[in-house]
């Protein structure tokens, strides 16, 4: 199959009202030294105040939200002087319960790629990789049935796509990023389900744009206003649908779609250009 050919939503038609939620493990990793204490993104500004103790806060509401919607969560212990540790997604992509480490472009993260490896090798994960290319974990990856969506364009080498194809055995398509503000896909894009995602396009290069339209004809498709509260940046079991409370108009389409939105407030953590999906990285088939 083309890497590029439409995923087609393979439910009954009298069926696609309906959605069921998937018990889900995820790994998230506690701001206990989160500031922002350097740049290396648009939304990053030292000068800023950040309120450490809301920023927990706020962490802890989406952790018992997923717990309270029937979902695992482990945590990983956070280490001084990694304060961008708590975007655990960005730390390793899971499939079939073999892991694909990360090996960050800046300075400032690149401690963080081998403790979140040591993590999964403390637990019994077997099939562990550390990359030869730059890639940021689920920034970067995202896991649509059984292929993998891979950005590039700002920080995840593009040769790490072949990487990761060549260590999953699951067909990677590649897309780029061309707008700052959305520097890892999953600011641009999120999963919804096995075949269904939503995005914003102008995140997107032109070729991009054509890529997901063949691929998703019947995505969601975020205006700018949303995508620029980072709603895209949200978490999908199938049925929930977690997401940032400030994008309305996203919330309004899942919820004509039959998904149950929800919405929370991250906007601590906003400030170093993260949100609901950067905090969760999923523990896949283990």
């Amino acid at each position: 199959m083309p890497y590029t050919d439409p995923i087609r939503d393979s439910r009954p038609a009298d069926r696609r009202g309906k959605r069921t939620a998937t018990h889900r493990r995820f790994l998230m990793c506690p701001p206990r030294h989160f500031e922002v204490s350097y740049s290396i993104n648009p939304w990053m500004d030292p000068k800023k105040p950040v309120d450490g103790g809301l920023a927990f806060a706020q962490w802890e509401q989406l952790r018992d939200l997923y717990r309270e919607l029937g979902h695992t969560v482990e945590t990983i212990e956070p280490i001084p002087g990694l304060p961008d540790m708590v975007f655990a997604a960005n730390g390793a992509t899971v499939v079939d319960g073999r892991v694909f480490g990360a090996r960050f472009r800046h300075a400032e993260r690149t401690a963080e790629g081998p403790a979140y490896l040591s993590w999964f090798v403390e637990q019994g994960y077997r099939e562990v990789h550390w990359p030869e290319h730059i890639n940021e974990g689920e920034g970067d990856y995202l896991v649509v049935g059984r292929r993998l969506l891979a950005g590039t364009g700002f920080r995840t080498d593009p040769r790490s796509h072949a990487e990761a194809q060549e260590f999953f055995g699951l067909p990677v398509t590649g897309l780029t990023l061309v707008n700052p503000d959305f520097y890892h896909l999953d600011t641009a894009l999120a999963v919804l389900s096995d075949d269904e995602v939503m995005y914003y396009p102008d995140a997107f290069s032109a070729g991009s744009q054509s890529v997901l339209r063949e691929m998703f004809p019947n995505a969601i498709l975020a205006a700018a206003e949303d995508a620029a509260v980072f709603g895209l940046n949200a978490l999908s079991d199938g049925k929930h649908v977690v997401l940032p409370e400030a994008a309305t108009g996203l919330i309004e389409q899942l919820r004509s779609r039959g998904f149950e939105a929800i919405g929370v407030e991250l906007a601590e953590l906003l400030k170093a250009g993260g949100s609901v999906k950067c905090c969760t990285l999923e523990l896949r088939g283990r």
